[in-house]
């Protein structure tokens, strides 16, 4: 194995012993069986309630973990201070940086394919059909899940865990309205508005580009161009923080 699989998988296993990832998928798996007792006031919305229910609760608890888990890598790393043994080795601080990003996403992946696997089998059993805008809205929470990360990561490398994570939240809630802020914008008469808002819509990440769970609810199917653009905006932003990110901790200096 070579030495960066070798510290993803590391990472991977760091995050598997955190308390808080066993907490978060035995509370994935009480919500998602819970579903069975709220659908039993529906009747003809059943496939609705829980596409949107599965779906909503996979996506609060994984960006909890995502937040959780990349804002305090270096933070945690230094309190440990085994920063000092890795950065003494001859290896680039970047490629442990990429390899820690690999290690949280690899975790987040797990996690999502065990929550979806759960999620599939309360649809089969109670014979709702899995769809296309389902998978979907899985694969655009992950690529939504790779660009906190990034984002976290970015922040962990300069700040405490406790910023990074404050930061990293406000990034999620902005990039979910930062399209409401565009039109608000628009719609107003003050040039500085227009502005301020204009400029806050391309300086963040727009996230409802990647979010396809309304759209599964519904049942309206996402095309591949569709797909192929969330993917190239999701991995351009990605890229970018995992940048800012190299350049920041190549240059910070650990006593």
């Amino acid at each position: 194995m070579g030495a960066f699989a070798a510290m993803a998988w590391n990472g991977f296993r760091e995050a598997r012993r955190n308390r808080v990832t066993v907490l978060v998928a035995a509370f994935a798996l009480l919500l998602l069986l819970a579903t069975t007792l709220v659908t039993e006031v529906t009747v003809s919305t059943f496939d609705r309630v829980v596409t949107d229910f599965g779906l909503g609760v996979m996506s609060l608890l994984l960006v909890f973990l995502s937040i959780y888990l990349s804002s305090g890598l270096i933070s945690r790393e230094i309190e440990r201070r085994t920063i000092f043994l890795m950065v003494s080795k001859p290896l680039s601080r970047t490629r442990f940086l990429l390899a820690r990003l690999a290690g949280n996403m690899l975790t987040l992946g797990v996690l999502l394919v065990a929550m979806t696997l759960l999620f599939w089998v309360q649809l089969v059993l109670h014979r709702s059909p899995i769809t296309q805008p389902q998978l979907a809205a899985l694969g655009g929470l992950y690529l939504e899940l790779f660009v906190l990360t990034s984002a976290g990561f970015l922040m962990s490398t300069f700040a405490s865990q406790l910023v990074s994570a404050l930061v990293t939240t406000g990034l999620y809630f902005a990039g979910h309205l930062c399209s409401d802020i565009y039109n608000l914008g628009a719609a107003s008469k003050v040039e500085l508005i227009q502005w301020v808002s204009k400029a806050t819509y391309y300086a963040l990440p727009n996230l409802e580009r990647l979010n396809f769970r309304p759209r599964a609810t519904y049942g309206i199917e996402v095309t591949a161009v569709e797909l192929g653009s969330a993917t190239l905006y999701a991995l351009g932003w990605g890229a970018l923080f995992c940048v800012l990110a190299a350049i920041v901790f190549e240059r910070r200096d650990f006593r």
